[in-house]
């Protein structure tokens, strides 16, 4: 038997002299185990995120990871998903976090929250909001005076929602996570880390079980792991899990083993090859942790979907956006069915501890609702009365979204060419200063596009006084690392061959707006009588109806041989598309989402070319792994 298990025999041995009263959690430092109520406590917990989920499924998936014979679920709160303008804070539908813990509460789960207030997740900013970029010369997840007094006034609101909630009040919250992975960031800055430490304690009270989560390495847990925050590692299945927990061992001598992120699967990125996570190795390796009596949390137990704007990105070499799935390779899939991964999960478990007994709750009924032809709306340059309501704003030089204060989506640059160009002649972004993809349109006609870290040159021709479009899309921020002061839209001057362009009207774009209250579907016929023979090149809108037939399943929907864009249904944002470049080739459409009366309507924004046939293809199975160039 190892030294491991024997402890956490005699922590329970220890613990059974205890007269047990009031709820309590807590650390048994001695023997190095979590006490729930006075008795030793092993969590096996999984994540979920809320703002990836239609709040209508939120009990289903919750009831899948107990039946699996979890007892805690991991959460992560999204600063930005809830104060996306600063001040205004939204805890209602979907964002209705309180509701979420009642309903892990009334499932029997215990909750080990993670409020941030940076999460990185793959999330957008990493959660934090974007507005924080308004101060050009702020240091994000520092204690820089700007950063600390928004984090302050946030957390000021977030904590006492939380505190009702907390095990020790009569919740089901058991710990509750300070920052994250503060150690991979370049800043290492115990000040920060002792303000937030103070300011939890303050709003949560001292008793609280405030941890630290880390990567598996020196350097991060230095720079993570604080004095009166419990520290914890994460890895995954290839990692030497003695060495891990070694290592934890060094920050924290006694106390609990702890993996707070047990990687399930992986995330993918537009380009990729699909991620996957052999079932066998993450059932293998999740025995071996339990028979240590560590306490695991599987990140993720269910990814979701990055509907919206809300998806993150990379920039390590170059910059790598997210893709709209969540899926993660996860025991749940992004619809939320159970998979052979959970099963093999669940037969671990059951070595351990009593697993709920009944059937599993069965997958979502799926349904191939087949092709719906769209028609041409018209492209964004001739839309801007309707998307633009508020026009231009006159600058010599261009903005960033961020002082346009338009801090996701799209925005159009406008100028006008300073001289004839009969010959291709090259607009550049000398200084990389395209954040993320433009798409670039002389006189209402689609020439061609610059990209970030990739495509800083191209050739346009026009005459002297054509009007020049660029429009610029924000393909997610930075969420991990030391760039995610991530500004987007032109942050530099663009030159058409030696010629500075100036004198820029800039169109923030209020898409999302437009849609939500009905357009295009609310004009007239008139909207869609664009003759086919028109190229359907460029930014162009494209709309139809997907007829009701008495079903509102989840169904999947395919854009085959479109290029790049987004979809809304029904008013809301199901995200990005880019079968292009894969490997996601369909986006989940949760069945709630769709009248069973009403027509239900399709906007297409497609960026770059769509297909002469204008179909789009509802199915019932998701594809997700076809990268391009693949067979």
């Amino acid at each position: 038997m190892s030294a491991s298990v024997l402890l956490f025999v005699a922590c329970l041995a220890f613990s059974g002299n205890l007269v047990l009263g009031d709820r309590t959690f807590s650390i048994d430092y001695k023997n190095n185990c979590f006490l729930k109520d006075g008795k030793p406590f092993q969590y096996i917990s999984g994540s979920i995120h809320y703002s990836r989920i239609p709040r209508y499924y939120w009990k289903d998936r919750l009831m899948k990871m107990y039946m699996t014979g979890l007892n805690a679920i991991q959460v992560y709160v999204p600063w930005n998903y809830h104060e996306t303008v600063q001040g205004v804070q939204n805890f209602t539908g979907d964002r209705d976090l309180e509701h979420f813990l009642d309903l892990a509460n009334q499932t029997g789960l215990l909750v080990i929250l993670r409020p941030g207030p940076y999460i990185c997740a793959e999330w957008e900013m990493g959660g934090l909001p974007a507005w924080l970029l308004q101060k050009p010369n702020i240091i994000l997840r520092s204690a820089d005076a700007d950063y600390i007094q928004a984090v302050s006034n946030w957390l000021a609101v977030l904590l006492p929602k939380i505190k009702p909630w907390l095990y020790n009040n009569g919740g089901n919250i058991i710990t509750v996570q300070v920052e994250n992975e503060y150690g991979s960031y370049f800043a290492c800055d115990y000040n920060y880390m002792r303000h937030l430490r103070t300011l939890f304690g303050f709003f949560l009270g001292e008793e609280t079980v405030l941890f630290t989560t880390d990567g598996n390495t020196d350097k991060e847990m230095i720079c993570g792991t604080l004095q009166g925050l419990y520290a914890t590692v994460d890895f995954g299945t290839d990692t030497d899990i003695s060495e891990a927990f070694k290592r934890q061992r060094r920050f924290e001598a006694q106390g609990p083993l702890v993996n707070s992120e047990f990687y399930t699967g992986w995330l993918d990125h537009w380009g990729d090859q699909h991620a996957e996570v052999n079932a066998q190795k993450v059932s293998r390796v999740l025995g071996e942790m339990l028979t240590m009596g560590a306490n695991v949390n599987m990140y993720m137990f269910e990814g979701g979907s990055n509907f919206g704007y809300w998806n993150g990105a990379d920039h390590d070499a170059r910059y790598r956006s997210v893709v709209t799935s969540y899926d993660y390779d996860a025991p749940l899939t992004e619809a939320g069915d159970p998979t052979e991964k959970l099963l093999a999960i669940r037969d671990v478990i059951k070595k351990f501890k009593d697993v709920p007994s009944g059937p599993m709750p069965p997958a979502t009924p799926k349904f191939a609702y087949g092709f719906v032809t769209l028609k041409k709306v018209g492209n964004i340059c001739s839309l801007l009365n309707i998307i633009a309501p508020l026009g231009p704003v006159k600058s010599q030089h261009p903005l960033s979204f961020e002082e346009m204060k338009q801090f996701y989506g799209y925005m159009l640059y406008r100028t006008t060419l300073p001289r004839d160009l009969p010959q291709p002649t090259p607009l550049i972004s000398p200084l990389n200063g395209v954040h993320d993809r433009a798409y670039v349109s002389v006189n209402g006609v689609y020439q061609s596009l610059l990209e970030r870290d990739t495509m800083l040159v191209t050739n346009i021709t026009g005459k002297q006084g054509d009007t020049l479009d660029i429009l610029v899309e924000n393909m997610g921020r930075v969420n991990f690392g030391s760039k995610i002061n991530d500004y987007k839209g032109l942050l530099s001057n663009l030159y058409l061959g030696k010629d500075l362009l100036t004198d820029w009207q800039i169109y923030p774009l209020d898409i999302d707006g437009a849609i939500a209250a009905g357009w295009p579907h609310s004009d007239s016929e008139k909207s869609f009588t664009t003759p086919r023979k028109e190229p359907l090149v460029g930014p162009v809108f494209y709309s139809g109806t997907l007829k009701p037939n008495g079903l509102s399943w989840d169904t999947f929907l395919k854009l085959h041989e479109w290029t790049k864009g987004q979809v809304w249904i029904n008013g809301m944002n199901l995200g990005r598309y880019w079968p292009a470049r894969g490997p996601q080739q369909t986006l989940y459409v949760p069945g709630p989402l769709l009248s069973t009366t009403l027509p239900n309507n399709i906007t297409v924004l497609e960026l770059e070319g769509a297909p002469a046939h204008l179909r789009v293809l509802f199915m019932d199975r998701p594809q997700l792994d076809l990268t391009a160039g693949k067979s």
